[in-house]
């Protein structure tokens, strides 16, 4: 089943990414509410369709069109012995202050969620290099 939400008519489009970031105080009492504000706070979605149907949107203060939505991978490192492909875990930042690292970015950069559940898409043959000893793999999540 597909994953539905609201987005400005100028935003709901095949391909446009964006990040969720939740709902404002406004739309507390929006009739909408249960369709709009089902996604994961933090992780970026693609438009996949965009249904024909329209509501008015008050935090948008527009017309919002109902699209269908799926989760966009990311790259993140894992723990090498939980690095399968189809598990889930729980990820999001490592306390690392190793800014020399090459995986900084996917283990303890600032766009990263603090905690989130992803799943494993694929996980790449070579271990990732860590700075502070941790056996890790480069895995994509969604």
């Amino acid at each position: 089943m597909a994953e539905i939400t609201l987005l400005a008519k100028a935003e709901a489009h095949d391909g446009f990414e964006f990040v969720y970031e939740g709902g404002g105080p406004v739309c507390r009492t929006c009739p909408y509410r249960h369709a709009c504000l089902t996604l994961d706070p933090g992780r970026k979605y693609v438009v996949t369709k965009v249904r024909s149907v329209s509501h008015p949107c008050a935090l948008q203060e527009s017309e919002a069109n109902v699209v269908e939505v799926k989760p966009v991978p990311r790259t993140m490192v894992v723990e090498a012995q939980s690095a399968v492909v189809g598990s889930s875990f729980e990820g999001g930042r490592y306390p690392c202050r190793r800014l020399d690292c090459p995986n900084w970015w996917v283990c303890a950069g600032p766009s990263l969620p603090a905690k989130q559940r992803f799943r494993i898409a694929s996980v790449e043959d070579e271990p990732a290099e860590c700075r502070i000893g941790r056996t890790l793999k480069r895995v994509e999540a969604v």
